[in-house]
């Protein structure tokens, strides 16, 4: 009887779906509208000598007014610099305590190249760990583009999934994890030797929000792809089937902002409703027009009155 029960109870473990292998924060951080913004626009040692800074931790104020919910800003040491100790920690503590007073969650966004998978891990232990005051960054948000440092696919792949693995127990309970990917659309379809065989599967337990880069800013019309409506769709749709989860929770990412017109940016909304993803943004914060942030801040509901991108 004692081995019978012992059978039942392994039984029953093996048909618990994966998905409650762990209780998924909250992707609030990735909800609704985002904006981002790189180093080289916050950080004075990229810019020209003498040159002002593009943002500030005092452009936080703005994005609260336009709408945005959240900043993606990302994190990067410079090369040789140690990588356990935020380089620019003075600025993004100003960031992250001016923006989570205006109601702003800050998502840490890093770009690793696994080719040194322990300084990879040690930065984004800083990043996860860093304070200013009683303020932290709300989440992480792996990006997952770099094939050059790691050339052999398979090896990348082990490197990422374990990098992830780390970060997603770094970030405990509460805090959610980001995977900023390419659209399936184009590693499948525009340019399939560019990541051949990228891991969903293995990255899912670990990622809480998808972040595909769908940007049609990028495609031509003779593809077809150039149409946002088309280009989100379709990556969100493969994205989930490689997922085999229709509810995986996905945050779009459109494209470069002042590549996009009126029309583009009613369309990228459209699409984001219609694949239910949970957030959406353009790439970025300096490039997105006056003119759009209306657009955005309403879902893609307003009416087109001109056809004219510019602020």
């Amino acid at each position: 009887m004692r081995r019978l029960v012992g059978v039942l109870v392994a039984l029953l473990v093996l048909c618990v779906p994966t998905s409650f292998a762990r209780a998924a924060p909250d992707p609030g951080p990735y909800r609704g509208l985002g904006t981002w913004v790189d180093v080289f626009d916050y950080a004075a040692r990229t810019q020209p000598e003498g040159a002002p800074l593009p943002v500030t931790p005092d452009s936080v104020a703005d994005m609260a007014s336009l709408g945005a919910r959240t900043l993606y800003i990302q994190v990067v040491n410079p090369e040789g610099q140690i990588p356990g100790v935020l380089y620019d920690a003075k600025v993004l503590g100003e960031f992250l305590s001016r923006a989570h007073a205006d109601g702003v969650d800050v998502v840490a966004w890093y770009l690793p190249s696994v080719v040194d998978i322990d300084a990879d891990a040690a930065m984004l232990r800083a990043i996860a760990k860093f304070r200013t005051g009683s303020d932290r960054f709300d989440g992480i948000a792996l990006d997952l583009e770099d094939t050059d440092g790691v050339p052999d696919v398979a090896v990348r792949n082990d490197r990422i999934v374990e990098l992830t693995k780390r970060t997603r127990k770094m970030l405990g309970s509460t805090r959610p994890l980001g995977a900023i990917v390419y659209p399936a659309v184009q590693t499948e379809v525009i340019n399939p030797i560019l990541w051949p065989n990228f891991p969903y599967k293995r990255l899912a337990p670990y990622v809480d929000v998808w972040m595909p880069m769908a940007y049609f800013t990028f495609r031509d019309s003779e593809s077809g792809y150039r149409d946002p409506v088309r280009y989100t769709e379709e990556s969100v749709a493969r994205l989930r089937e490689h997922l085999d989860d229709t509810g995986a929770k996905v945050h779009v990412i459109g494209g470069i902002a002042d590549l996009a017109t009126p029309q583009d940016y009613v369309a990228f909304l459209q699409a984001a409703r219609a694949t239910k993803s949970v957030g959406y943004s353009m790439y970025d914060f300096r490039t997105t027009a006056s003119s759009a942030w209306p657009m955005l801040r309403a879902g893609g509901v307003t009416p087109v009155a001109s056809t004219d991108p510019g602020s």
